[in-house]
């Protein structure tokens, strides 16, 4: 089979790529509008909806946002650069910083529940726990510059939990994490599980995000000194919102 060359690819698709390298290239900067659908049809000769179907790409992977009667503008969010290794480190929460300040000095606000709920089937295999067995599951919405990046639901063994800070909506400094650790059970391995997949529908209504765009399914197990899980923390990302960052020694 041939390879696909870029005279194949639909126009819709092309005129994408072009507007995707003036974005990269700083042609366009964020907060500058776009080309509407008229004059980029006009423009590659070519129907409204073509131009049309060309921006939506550009909104489905994040990169512009558009409002009825003003256009395409380019995206002015700044990326959240997570750093999966030194955010998890001992120095950070043992200090009493939140785990979101290894990441991020924009001010964040957090929407959190907290409820005593029947583990689902596959936590209760990772938590090692019978099933429909109680847990504390802390369920969080973050939103950064207004925009909801981020959902993530911990459960932890009701055993652990109950009677502490953990069951609160404000857990104190530290966060979880510190709390485990007055309980002598602070984390000192993880194990991180990352996958990509479209949103449900509710997962998309709640990040504000096209159901095209794909999500970053993450999901996090803590343990403590003796190996036993005492945290399954499950986080559904933006893509759009975030950079994976790992760096370690060799």
């Amino acid at each position: 089979m041939a390879s696909e060359t870029g005279a194949q690819r639909p126009k819709y698709q092309r005129i994408a790529d072009d507007l995707k390298s003036a974005i990269e290239s700083g042609e366009y900067a964020p907060g500058d509008r776009l080309p509407g659908e008229s004059a980029l049809a006009a423009q590659y000769e070519v129907a409204v909806l073509t131009a049309r179907q060309a921006l939506k790409i550009l909104r489905v992977e994040g990169l512009v946002e558009t409002k009825k009667g003003a256009g395409a503008r380019v995206i002015e969010f700044r990326p959240i650069r997570r750093h999966g290794i030194q955010r998890l480190a001992r120095e950070q929460w043992g200090a009493g910083k939140s785990i979101w300040s290894a990441d991020e000095e924009r001010p964040v606000t957090i929407d959190v529940e907290v409820a005593s709920v029947p583990v689902p089937a596959h936590i209760a295999r990772m938590l090692e726990l019978d099933e429909n067995e109680p847990v504390c599951a802390r369920s969080r919405r973050f939103m950064l510059d207004d925009r909801p990046v981020m959902l993530a639901t911990s459960y932890l063994p009701l055993e652990l939990a109950e009677g502490t800070a953990i069951m609160r909506v404000d857990t104190g400094e530290g966060g979880t994490y510190a709390r485990l650790a007055e309980l002598g059970h602070g984390p000192m391995h993880f194990r991180e599980e990352i996958r990509c997949r479209l949103p449900v529908a509710g997962e998309a209504e709640r990040l504000a995000m096209p159901l095209e765009r794909p999500v970053i399914k993450l999901c996090r197990t803590a343990y403590d000194a003796d190996l036993r899980a005492v945290e399954v923390n499950e986080m559904t990302m933006d893509s759009a919102a975030y950079v994976l960052e790992y760096a370690f020694d060799a």
